[in-house]
C-alpha cells in the first residue's frame, strides 16, 4: 500500500462517525500489534531500493538520450549508436554488442526495417548490452553512460536551441493531455512549434505547414486505394488547403513520402516538375521555393499521414531546409504522432464507456446520476492534476457530453474531495456529501493508476438494492477490462505496416463493442 491507500483504508474501516478516542486507540493498537520481521523489512528495503535505482537509471538514459539527439528529432540512428558502441572497451565488448542487437530487433520487429531508436528502445539496448556483460548490471550501465556521454559533444548554443525545441515539442504532448479529446488545440501547438523554430533557428523563414491522413478511397477507388485528406493547415493556407484530398495518380511527393516511410526533401519546387500547387492564385514565376513532406508514423512504426512544409510564401533566395532542421521537424511529426494517438485513446475510452452508461441504466434505476472525469496534468506547479468533466448521465438515461471545459481543482472542490482521494489512492472511495450518498471508482491505465473515474451518485439511499448493486460492480469490471485492451493496442513491440484514418474510425466503433464483447465473455464464463 502507498501512502494514499493506507490512508484510505483506515478511513473505511473506521468509518464517517467514529469519535476521536477511538481513532487514538485504534492507532495506539496497530502501533502496538504491528510487527514485522527482519527479513520482512529486509525485503521491504530492497524493493524500496530497486525502485529507486530503477528510476534513477530511466532519468539517467533519458538524459543521455536527449544529448544524443541533440535537434530533437525523437529519434536516434542505431547503427551510428552500435558504431559507437563497437569501439567500447576498445572493441572488447563486440560479442556481447550484437547478443543484446538481436534481443532487441526480436522485441522491437521494426528496428531491422527502419534502424531508429525511441527513448523507450535505446534505454532497453543498452540494459540488453549491460545484462551480457559480466559483473554488476548497474555498473555496466553507469559505464556505458559514461562513454557515450564523453563521446557526444555540445556547444553552448547547441544546448539553448535543443533545450528551446524540447520545450516547444512538450506543448504539444502538453495540449494532447489537455484537450479533452480534441485535435483542435493540437493542430495549434504543432503549427506554433514549426512557426516559432522557423523565427528562432531558420532564419526568419516564412512557412506554410499542412497535415494530411491516410483514408480509405471510398469516393473514386479507380484512382487509388488510399488517399491523403488535408485535417489542418496554418491559417493562411486555409483556403486553399484545408479539406483538399490528394489522389495517387495527382502530381506530387507526398505518396513516395508515405510508401518508403521517409522525409522528402525539394530544395526548389519550381525545378522539379511532380509537385502539385494548391495555391493556383499564386503566379507561376512565383512558385519558388523548398518543401518537406515527412511520414507521420505510429508506436509501430506504421505511416498514417504526412506533415508537410514548404516556404512558397517566402520570397527570399535562401529558403532551403538546412539538417538541424529537418531533423527538429522529424521531433515534431514524432510528438504530434503521440498526441493524435493520445487523443484517440481517449476518443475510444469515452466510447466505451458512452456504451457502459447505456448498458447499466436500465439495470440500476436507483442511481441518480453518474459524472465521468478524465485526469488532466495541472497548468501549474501548485496544481498536480485537475479532473475535467466529460460526461454526465441523469436517471432518465440522458447523457451530456461537455465539449466546453469544465475543470475541478482540488483546492476549490473542498466538498468534493473524495474525488480526488479517489485519484489519489486509485481506489474506490465510499461517502456522503450533504445528504447525499456518492461512489468514486477509478478508471485505471495499465500501470494501475487512474485516468478517469465515474462519480455516482446513489441520492439519500446508503446502499443500491443487491441486483442493481451486482449490475453497476459488472459494468465496473467490465469497463476497465474494456478500458485495459484499448490502452494495450497502443504498445511499441509489434510489426509495422500503413494505417488509414478509417482504421481510427473503425476503432472508436470497436470501443463500443469492446465493452459488451467483455460481458459475453464474462456470462461465457459463468454458463
Amino acid at each position: 500500500l502507498n501512502l494514499p491507500q493506507f490512508v484510505q483504508l483506515m478511513e473505511t474501516f473506521v468509518g464517517e462517525d467514529i469519535s476521536l478516542p477511538t481513532v487514538k486507540r485504534l492507532i495506539a493498537f496497530i502501533k502496538e500489534e504491528y510487527k514485522q520481521t527482519e527479513e520482512e523489512k529486509m525485503k521491504q528495503l530492497e524493493k524500496v531500493h530497486h525502485i529507486s535505482r530503477l528510476a534513477q537509471r530511466k532519468l539517467l538514459l533519458e538524459a543521455l538520450f536527449k544529448k544524443w539527439d541533440n535537434n530533437a528529432s525523437g529519434f536516434l540512428d542505431l547503427e551510428e549508436v552500435d558504431a559507437v558502441l563497437s569501439t567500447f572497451k576498445e572493441g572488447m565488448e563486440k560479442e556481447a554488442l550484437r547478443k543484446a542487437k538481436k534481443h532487441l530487433c526480436s522485441r522491437y520487429p521494426q528496428l531491422s526495417r527502419v534502424g531508429k531508436l525511441s527513448p523507450k528502445a535505446f534505454q532497453t539496448f543498452l540494459e540488453l548490452v549491460a545484462s551480457e556483460f559480466a559483473g554488476d548490471e548497474d555498473e555496466a550501465i553507469d559505464n556505458l553512460v559514461e562513454f557515450l556521454t564523453a563521446s557526444v559533444e555540445q556547444s553552448h548554443m547547441k544546448c539553448l536551441q535543443s533545450s528551446t525545441r524540447r520545450k516547444w515539442l512538450h506543448d504539444i504532448q502538453q495540449a494532447a493531455e489537455t484537450s479533452g479529446a480534441s485535435m483542435e488545440t493540437v493542430y495549434k501547438a504543432v503549427f506554433k512549434a514549426l512557426s516559432q523554430d522557423a523565427e528562432a533557428h531558420g532564419d526568419h523563414k516564412k512557412i506554410s505547414a499542412y497535415i494530411a491522413l491516410l483514408e480509405e478511397n471510398q469516393l473514386s477507388p479507380e484512382r487509388g486505394q488510399i488517399l491523403l485528406h488535408y485535417v489542418a493547415c496554418t491559417t493562411d493556407d486555409a483556403p486553399y488547403v484545408l479539406n483538399q484530398i490528394l489522389y495517387r495518380d495527382m502530381k506530387g511527393v507526398s505518396f513516395a513520402a508515405v510508401e518508403e516511410g521517409k522525409p522528402i526533401h525539394v530544395p526548389r519546387v519550381q525545378l522539379h516538375g511532380n509537385i502539385h500547387f494548391w495555391n493556383y492564385d499564386r503566379p507561376v514565376e512565383e512558385r519558388r521555393g523548398s518543401l518537406l513532406v515527412l511520414p507521420l508514423h505510429d508506436a509501430r512504426w506504421r505511416v498514417f499521414g504526412i506533415l508537410g512544409l514548404d516556404t512558397l510564401r517566402d520570397q527570399c533566395e535562401k529558403t532551403i531546409f538546412l539538417t538541424h532542421e529537418i531533423s527538429f521537424y522529424q521531433g515534431v511529426s514524432q510528438a504530434f504522432s503521440k498526441a493524435y494517438h493520445h487523443v484517440s485513446r481517449l476518443e475510444n475510452v469515452l466510447q466505451m464507456t458512452v456504451t457502459a452508461l447505456d448498458w447499466l441504466h436500465p439495470r440500476a434505476p436507483s442511481i441518480h446520476t453518474i459524472i465521468t472525469y478524465l485526469v488532466e496534468p495541472g497548468k501549474d506547479k501548485t496544481c498536480e492534476y485537475a479532473l475535467r468533466k466529460v460526461i454526465t448521465t441523469d436517471n432518465t438515461g440522458q447523457k451530456e457530453i461537455h465539449s466546453s471545459p469544465v475543470l475541478l481543482l482540488r483546492k476549490e472542490n473542498l466538498l468534493r474531495v473524495y474525488l480526488f482521494k479517489c485519484i489519489d489512492s486509485s481506489e474506490v472511495i465510499r461517502t456522503s456529501v450533504c445528504g447525499e450518498y456518492h461512489i468514486a471508482v477509478p478508471l485505471r491505465d495499465l500501470s494501475g493508476q487512474a485516468l478517469g473515474m465515474f462519480d455516482i451518485s446513489i441520492g439519500h439511499h446508503q446502499k443500491l438494492p443487491p441486483h442493481e448493486h451486482k449490475d453497476l460492480q459488472k459494468m465496473l469490471k467490465m469497463a476497465q477490462a474494456a478500458c485495459s485492451e484499448i490502452l494495450k493496442t497502443c504498445l511499441e513491440e509489434t510489426e509495422p505496416t500503413y494505417v488509414l484514418e478509417a482504421e481510427h474510425v473503425a476503432n472508436l466503433r470497436h470501443a463500443g463493442i469492446l465493452f459488451h464483447q467483455f460481458m459475453l465473455q464474462d456470462l461465457r464464463q459463468c454458463v
